[in-house]
């Protein structure tokens, strides 16, 4: 029985009590009537700790959750507005690094640690993952050698900032802040969260998902994209010996439910900005990709901190 319905039982036993006490002395007219007044006992379940935890886990809401940034589309664009961190090179089907057959996208991705996703997008002037379609002459931006990335992700906002460093000038620049999901409570955690607390490093056991693509998950054969959306980005060693093992932990897009009616997918950003995963980050389906697309051929840690004040973010501001 739920704690709403178990207070509305008390609650009417105690008026319908008193209701009944009134009746009886309006009958008995002049007869006093000696009335106790011991208190009414109601008995109240104790919610279980998980209710517990989502009686008070809501998001905090205020000025640094509020603020906003988004520069990422300077990564990806040949213009003026470029930051300083990519440098834009011009398509040859020959090049001297390769010999004996035309450089092909995926060439150029490997010979400049640039993932093929990022050069598509940059390419094809909008976010467009998969086309990479080149002729000779066409321009796209490659991300710059000495580069690293740092993310830092706040559980008590369910956001995280998105930081470029750079190597070659220790500045660090940031990127993006996104929302994202987190795990649900769990009071025996060191974070307090399903999702562990700590730095980590991202791991190159990464994956695309499509509709129709089967695994596991918990035992179970799923389709991957009803768990994990469209990327999945892995966190592998643990630096700051204070966090939790981020083993089976790591980045991926919100969920994908099957409308039997429309017979169509669509995305639940409903655990988007809540606690409602098993531990690992969730984001929305074109913050996934833009992430997977910039992070996963270079260097990146992942600090996961209560508040992001407590952060260590590396590198001196622009």
């Amino acid at each position: 029985m739920s704690i709403p319905k178990v207070i509305s039982i008390g609650a009417l036993t105690l008026f319908a009590v008193i209701g009944g006490l009134a009746l009886f002395k309006k009958k008995e007219g002049s007869v006093a009537l000696e009335v106790a007044t011991k208190p009414i006992e109601v008995a109240i379940e104790e919610a279980t700790p998980e209710e517990k935890g989502h009686q008070y886990l809501r998001p905090v809401q205020d000025e640094v959750a509020d603020r906003e940034e988004d520069q990422v589309w300077r990564l990806f664009t040949t213009g003026r507005h470029k930051l300083p961190l990519v440098e834009t090179v011009r398509y040859r089907a020959r090049v001297p690094w390769l010999k004996g057959r035309p450089a092909w996208v995926t060439d150029y991705a490997a010979h400049f640690s640039t993932s093929r996703h990022f050069i598509a997008r940059s390419l094809n002037g909008k976010k467009d993952y998969y086309t990479q379609r080149v002729t000779s002459g066409d321009t796209f931006n490659i991300l710059k050698k000495e580069l690293s990335f740092y993310l830092v992700v706040d559980l008590s906002r369910c956001k995280m900032w998105f930081y470029a460093i750079d190597g070659e000038t220790n500045e660090r620049t940031l990127l993006k802040t996104y929302k994202v999901g987190l795990g649900r409570f769990d009071e025996d955690s060191y974070s307090g969260l399903l999702t562990p607390k700590g730095k980590f490093s991202l791991g190159d056991k990464v994956a695309i998902y499509r509709p129709g693509n089967m695994g596991y998950f918990q035992d179970d054969e799923i389709e991957m994209v009803r768990v994990f959306g469209t990327r999945w980005i892995p966190l592998t060693e643990e630096f700051d010996g204070e966090g939790g093992n981020p083993r089976g932990y790591g980045f991926h897009g919100a969920p994908w439910v099957y409308d039997l009616e429309t017979e169509t997918y669509e995305e639940d950003l409903s655990t988007i900005g809540s606690y409602e995963s098993d531990g690992c980050i969730r984001l929305a389906q074109g913050d996934i990709e833009e992430l997977y697309a910039i992070v996963i051929t270079k260097p990146t840690l992942v600090e996961v901190v209560t508040d992001f004040h407590e952060a260590n973010i590396p590198g001196k501001e622009e």
